[in-house]
């Protein structure tokens, strides 16, 4: 039996979910929701869709679950109604920009027992889940430092530019660049030290430091500044290569001391890599599975790191 999903939003990511959605077993779309209706029709037109509202409250009766790929400043509102309504909730990210939020929402879909996912789909991806199988087996030894960068070079006008109260680099790509930092090293750090080079009143360009206590991590995004967009993990043995653009990952190395030794590791990636984070979103329903709690501690954590970066841009 299918699962019927409603999806909120109708902007580039929601038009690329489509195609990904049609690849997963148990999931199919019902519904879009759009506060323009307008844009709502044409979205259901153009992709099949039965249904077009312009509130969630219409996905009653004709969704199980929901996906948020809504404006970043409507995550949180959205995922909250969402849930109390009864609704499985896949979220983009970020999903929270605010700590006390984040938390909030773990616990109320604990609370309602549904599923709760940010849909950060380099997580679930086979290269991703490898290089956590790779590090759990102490090849590299302690893991001391880690290095990720996510940079695309965007035309000022675009969407990344256009919201000046959330939008910018940071907010578009550090939950991919802190999804290392904190799977690997955890996410009890020190101090985080953030910069920033702004252009047109947003972030083009910040560049994230975390002290761990004697461990380090850097996190660096870019819209307007480009940089190579590796992925790289440093240990007392070894370490881990992932080439740009790392949160596709389909190839890595481990290096050692000796220059001669090098695992090679190839991974299945297919599309555009959504279809990992669905498939998981559904075994999750189907198998009645509980937020793990390492998700719930990252999410806090990227959520806090998202809030002091933003009260900082305030003052830039």
């Amino acid at each position: 039996m299918n699962i019927r999903l409603g999806i909120i939003g109708t902007g580039r990511i929601a038009s690329r979910a489509i195609s990904e959605i049609e690849k997963v077993d148990g999931l199919k779309i019902t519904a879009i929701v759009n506060p323009n209706q307008k844009h709502a029709r044409d979205f259901a037109d153009k992709y099949g869709i039965d249904n077009a509202f312009e509130v969630i409250e219409k996905l009653m009766g004709v969704a199980d679950a929901s996906y948020v790929a809504s404006p970043h400043g409507t995550h949180f509102g959205y995922t909250r109604d969402l849930l109390n309504m009864g609704l499985h909730v896949i979220c983009e990210k970020p999903m929270s920009l605010n700590p006390e939020h984040a938390g909030s929402l773990y616990v109320l879909a604990a609370e309602k027992e549904l599923v709760l996912m940010e849909g950060l789909k380099t997580a679930y991806c086979p290269g991703f889940k490898k290089i956590e199988e790779v590090l759990s087996s102490g090849v590299i030894g302690d893991v001391v430092d880690v290095e990720a960068a996510f940079t695309r070079l965007t035309a000022v006008g675009c969407r990344e530019y256009d919201d000046k109260k959330y939008g910018g680099s940071f907010t578009e790509f550090g939950t991919y660049t802190m999804l290392p930092i904190f799977r690997f090293l955890g996410t009890d750090y020190c101090n985080v030290s953030i910069m920033s080079r702004s252009i047109e009143n947003v972030d083009g360009y910040t560049k994230a430091v975390f002290d761990f206590g004697g461990r380090f991590a850097c996190a660096k995004t870019g819209l307007s500044v480009k940089s190579e967009g590796q992925l790289l993990i440093s240990g007392s043995k070894g370490y881990i290569i992932v080439p740009s653009p790392w949160w596709l990952t389909r190839y890595f190395e481990v290096r050692y001391e000796d220059s001669k030794k090098i695992d090679r590791y190839e991974c299945e990636f297919e599309g555009d890599g959504l279809r990992y984070e669905f498939t998981e979103f559904v075994r999750r329903i189907n198998e009645g599975i509980r937020i793990p709690d390492r998700e719930i501690d990252e999410g806090i954590a990227r959520a806090g790191v998202f809030e002091r970066f933003l009260k900082m841009r305030k003052t830039i």
